[in-house]
């Protein structure tokens, strides 16, 4: 009896290793799955500008926003990332790399050595980018300036460390599907949809999020605790940007100045950096976007300790 107790656990326990690597085979797309194109840098250098890059991938402490040498870190509740390098240096950037490659670490989150990326890249988001934009960042990269220096490894405890199990994470948290245009909406609400979804990626950071870290779609742009450990992220719904016009949030997105006078502090301001160097019609997409979300209650907000 207890013999066959054994091989049945044993047979349970070879059929759910089996199942736990098929679904975390880490995704790659092939060189010859790419159709023929001819890359534009030029909108490359917009879709820079929209994805953030240089938010996170810019050296720390220095105005170039194109030396994307990394080094910066990010806290988070499950350690410290470090983004990296994404020069095109060969040694210590990405100047090795094929557009396949590329395409495959941004809408996959799969490395070139096919590991998975923890999703502190948001390649969640990323990967509603359409493919054309996509080849065309890679392009826009490849004439910046090679950046020396490797950056330091992550700094994640067990079993958080354990790349494999971001397969996991990602077969709960990740859809593989493109931005589909509702076609009922017009051609500035669909980019600026494209662009705050995809490129953006604003529900990254103004969205709260589950024990596993993945983002609870019912409160999506609701607002939360700010992932990086301080403060609290804003409410970008109607239920936080009610008394916000277009125009409010077109020109938050260029200059960081709020309707009420404030001007955008820690990681926003490094967004608005980017946002501002985008053409005047995709931040008042985006603005057109934003207004059209219905209100959303977020997490409640911790009480503040009345002092002795």
């Amino acid at each position: 009896m207890l013999r066959r107790i054994f091989l049945a656990a044993m047979v349970f326990a070879v059929l759910g290793l089996a199942v736990f690597w098929w679904l975390t085979i880490p995704a790659v797309v092939a060189s010859n799955a790419l159709p023929a194109y001819r890359p534009d840098p030029a909108n490359g250098l917009t879709i820079f500008n929209a994805g953030g890059c240089s938010s996170c991938h810019a050296v720390p402490n220095q105005p170039d926003r194109t030396k994307l040498g990394g080094g910066l870190a990010i806290p988070s509740p499950f350690g410290t990332f470090y983004a990296p390098n994404i020069s095109p240096d060969p040694n210590d950037g990405i100047g090795r790399w094929s557009e396949a490659d590329f395409v495959t670490a941004v809408q996959k989150g799969t490395s070139p050595a096919g590991a998975h990326y923890f999703p502190a890249f948001p390649y969640p988001s990323y990967q509603h980018a359409k493919l054309e934009d996509v080849r065309d960042l890679f392009a826009y990269l490849k004439t910046l300036p090679p950046v020396t220096g490797r950056v330091r490894d992550h700094d994640v405890p067990f079993p958080f460390n354990i790349r494999r199990n971001i397969g996991i994470w990602k077969f709960l948290f990740m859809n593989g599907k493109p931005f589909m245009p509702d076609t009922a909406r017009t051609a500035a609400w669909n980019r600026g949809a494209y662009l705050v979804k995809g490129l953006g990626h604003c529900a990254e950071c103004h969205s709260p999020r589950n024990l596993l870290g993945g983002i609870i779609d019912a409160q999506r742009f609701a607002g939360g605790p700010n992932p990086e450990g301080e403060g609290w992220v804003p409410n970008i719904t109607q239920k936080g940007l009610a008394e916000w016009s277009k125009k409010d949030i077109a020109d938050f997105l260029e200059t960081g100045q709020m309707p009420e006078g404030d001007t955008a502090g820690g990681s926003m301001a490094r967004v608005i950096r980017n946002t501002a160097q985008l053409p005047a019609e995709d931040r008042a997409a985006m603005a057109e976007y934003l207004k059209s979300l219905p209100p959303v209650e977020g997490p409640p907000r911790p009480k503040k300790r009345s002092g002795h």
